[in-house]
């Protein structure tokens, strides 16, 4: 078992003739099953060409008639990555994972306003996230393969490089994990801490979960106050950001305090008074982990 993706899970990458949706395409199917796993491009300028064996289709519709995908990544620049979002919703996919960065606000909310209202079942990753990975099984997005093995860990982060510092430290602990999840850090996103810990809650591989969050928004408490409630499995957590004066951006669009709300010790409280085990120092994430154990 695995949340969001395994080995049977069919991705169409969109803006796979670009540089950096060739490279990462590339990686990604060179990990695990990622041969079987990676079938189709969409570039409506290329429809009919090849990517190193991959079929390039006008649209993400046509893609899902001709190989069946389900999954979509999006590696389109951010003036068209939200339309590209789009479009792999109205194809009616189970999951679209976006990695760009940068892509306006305004688009994000139009994007997301829409997939509420008309109730789209389209779950979404991103944007300005690392993807997600099922180890020894498929990886999509950006994150560097090697570090994961297999096993019952759960991992969801704002952050991606935080993602890979969890994971690498698991690893060397001899904790594998059952699948890790980037949600991004831009601040209109789709699948939130909360969604993520409902998924390694139901997931009868996975054991505990490391949640890694950032300043800004409330997303963290939100989780925090749910997990109290409902997650029957140890959560530890760390929050970026113990340092951020108010008012000044850290790394991501959303990592931002602003109003008095979404400071790190906030969180940190908040996570503490639901049971969460948390830690200020990123390099005891994989320690305080196993601990809980």
């Amino acid at each position: 078992m695995s949340i969001l993706v395994d080995r049977n899970t069919r991705v169409v990458t969109q803006g796979i003739t670009g540089k950096t949706g060739q490279f990462h395409t590339r990686m990604c199917r060179e990990y695990a099953n990622g041969r079987n796993c990676f079938v189709a491009g969409v570039n409506p300028k290329k429809a009919g060409e090849d990517f190193e064996g991959i079929p390039i289709f006008a649209n993400v519709r046509e893609a899902k008639e001709k190989t069946g995908v389900n999954v979509s990544v999006v590696y389109v620049p951010p003036p068209g990555a939200a339309a590209a979002i789009w479009e792999a919703v109205e194809a009616d996919l189970d999951l679209v994972i976006c990695i760009t960065e940068g892509i306006p606000v305004r688009d994000m909310i139009e994007v997301r306003d829409r997939m509420r209202k008309q109730n789209r079942r389209t779950l979404l990753l991103g944007p300005n996230c690392p993807g997600t990975i099922t180890p020894d099984e498929i990886k999509i997005g950006i994150m560097p393969g090697h570090i994961h093995r297999k096993g019952r860990i759960g991992v969801v982060s704002r952050s991606g490089t935080l993602t890979y510092e969890a994971v690498g430290q698991l690893t060397e602990l001899g904790l594998g994990q059952s699948s890790a999840v980037g949600i991004g850090g831009d601040p209109v996103n789709g699948l939130k801490h909360i969604d993520v810990l409902k998924l390694f809650n139901d997931d009868p591989e996975t054991d505990a979960v490391v949640m890694i969050g950032e300043i800004g928004g409330s997303d963290e408490e939100a989780a925090a106050l749910w997990a109290k409630e409902h997650m029957k499995k140890p959560v530890v957590g760390f929050i970026a950001g113990v340092t951020a004066p108010p008012g000044k951006r850290m790394g991501h669009a959303g990592a931002i305090i602003s109003g008095g709300k979404g400071t790190a010790q906030e969180k940190l409280e908040v996570m503490a008074a639901c049971g969460i085990k948390v830690t200020k120092n990123p390099a005891e994430m994989g320690k305080l982990l196993k601990s809980v154990l």
